[in-house]
């Protein structure tokens, strides 16, 4: 790998499929397609692309920016393409996703990136095996593959835990339940966000007026957003399924709360004739009836137990029970 720390990956790839990780920084060749990653987090990496890469000042600040959405955009020395895909370094949540700004010459592709991404790391494996892009444009469609196919995956992962929720809606505790619902719901938000944009920015690649992306580039481009579209729905009805799930959870918390509230009316109307009397008999005045039969008790007891099985005839009959 390069010497220079800035770079964390710096490969000079030849069309014979050989390959070269240059020493020194190297100008890109008529026969050859130099790829050069950087990390912006390193010391000096910021200097070199000001001073030393050759862009412009807006490729400049769009290679550099802190916070990017998806886009694209042509202009007559080359494409600036900001793309983004699901984290998956350890530690992190996937639906928080990393960004990756690529300046494409037709000899040259340029790529810088604050946190690591796993589609790279895919095309340097490739390179080193024996299988390189060739050229700035294959390039292009092979790391926007690697995306869509981890953000394919991180989509499937986000439709079982949907599944796996609708199953579990009558065995769940409530509280997991509403937990699981919130974090579904706030990843597919999350993943939406950026997706939308980036299919837009693959669209626009498609109609670019350059002979950097051939026809067979634009075409698989064209592929890789028709499925981010796909993937776009897929999110779409995983939303609403959570939509529905989530008001079939209140609803059935509403009914359990209903059932209790119920049971309780019924005990409360019919100890509530029962308290009356127990709460009349207990009057501290003179002339209460049965003071002085050493039977009143029962009596009193007969008659209370008497209207409870009354007024529970009177519910059954009325079908409140």
């Amino acid at each position: 790998m390069s010497e220079a720390p800035i770079f964390i990956h710096h490969y000079k790839i030849n069309q014979d499929k050989s390959f070269d990780s240059p020493a020194a920084i190297e100008k890109p060749e008529p026969d050859s397609l130099l790829w050069q990653h950087i990390n912006l987090g390193l010391p000096g990496a910021i200097t070199w692309l000001q001073e030393s890469s050759n862009i412009d000042t807006v490729i400049f600040e769009s290679l550099t920016a802190e916070e990017t959405r998806p886009r694209s955009f042509t202009t007559k020395n080359g494409l600036l393409v900001v793309l983004r895909g699901v984290n998956n370094n350890p530690g992190n949540d996937p639906e928080d996703m990393v960004s990756i700004r690529l300046w494409i010459e037709r000899n040259r592709v340029l790529s810088t990136r604050n946190r690591a991404m796993l589609a790279v790391n895919d095309i340097v494996k490739s390179i080193e095996a024996g299988e390189p892009p060739l050229t700035s444009g294959e390039f292009l469609t092979r790391l926007v593959n690697q995306l869509a196919d981890r953000i394919g995956d991180f989509v499937n992962s986000i439709e079982d835990d949907m599944s796996t929720a609708e199953d579990g809606l009558e065995s769940s505790e409530p509280s997991q339940l509403r937990a699981t619902l919130g974090t579904l719901r706030r990843q597919i938000a999350s993943v939406r966000r950026f997706l939308a944009p980036q299919r837009d920015a693959l669209d626009r690649l498609n109609h670019v007026d350059s002979d950097i992306l051939s026809s067979r580039d634009k075409q698989r481009l064209r592929e890789e957003s028709d499925r981010i579209s796909r993937y776009l729905e897929d999110l779409d009805l995983a939303r609403e399924r959570a939509i529905v799930l989530q008001e079939a959870f209140l609803s059935q918390l509403a009914q359990q709360q209903n059932t209790r509230m119920y049971v309780l009316s019924v005990v409360a109307a019919v100890f509530l004739p029962l308290t009356f009397v127990t709460g009349l008999l207990g009057m501290n005045v003179g002339g209460l009836p049965g003071t002085n039969n050493p039977n009143g008790f029962l009596i009193a007891t007969i008659i209370m137990t008497c209207a409870a099985l009354g007024l529970c005839l009177i519910f059954l009959w009325k079908k409140w029970l």
